[in-house]
């Protein structure tokens, strides 16, 4: 199942190549949930593998990264609060990330725009309260330009490393199996014991 997730994966990105990097960087980073784990590390792999190129990997990566996160900063600036609401009620974005990010803003400033690009969600989300605390663009770009390529640079080349050891992590994708398999029922029984709190407490 994960190795036909994975060859899945590398399939796309094989056909729509450092275009495809960017789109989807460039929607992970307008919070659109799309994980730029799943993205770059086989972008990395498939540099391995002579079909793409390392550093434009980590150069699409980076743009893409950059391009989405000024979107989802304007989002904040231009709208503010009521439109970020607005905007993550539609797209079924999860608000308690948001949040989080607005505390991270809150309490690091504005240097934790940089720092949050090498720290999973929140990295995806933070670029909205920037915008709504109107922060300065110029810096915010600077910031989430090193940041991204840092981020880039480090799962670009850990897919480009698990290419050289493809043997040996082939060898995993049994018990990867088992545990994704797991993780599934343990999902659907908590949105069965949820859903059904809920009936009960609106008897």
């Amino acid at each position: 199942m994960v190795e036909k997730l994975i060859d899945l994966v590398i399939l796309v990105l094989d056909k729509t190549g450092y275009i495809g990097t960017f789109i989807a960087m460039a929607l992970e980073s307008a919070c659109i949930p799309i994980p730029s784990e799943a993205i770059l590390p086989f972008g990395g792999y498939l540099s391995f593998t002579e079909r793409l190129s390392l550093p434009l990997v980590i150069v699409f990566g980076t743009l893409g990264g950059t391009v989405g996160s000024c979107f989802a900063y304007y989002i904040g600036r231009v709208g503010g609060r009521p439109l970020v609401e607005k905007y993550a009620e539609k797209l079924r974005l999860s608000k308690s990330h948001i949040q989080k990010s607005d505390y991270y803003f809150n309490k690091y400033g504005e240097g934790i725009v940089f720092f949050s690009r090498l720290l999973p969600i929140i990295r995806t989300f933070i670029s909205l309260p920037a915008g709504i605390s109107k922060m300065n663009f110029k810096k915010f770009v600077i910031y989430t330009l090193i940041g991204s390529t840092l981020w880039s640079v480090v799962l670009s080349f850990a897919g480009y490393k698990m290419g050289q050891n493809w043997t040996a992590i082939h060898k995993w994708f049994h018990f990867a199996d088992i545990a994704l398999i797991i993780i599934i029922i343990v999902f659907i029984v908590y949105k069965l014991a949820a859903n059904l709190k809920n009936k009960k407490e609106n008897l």
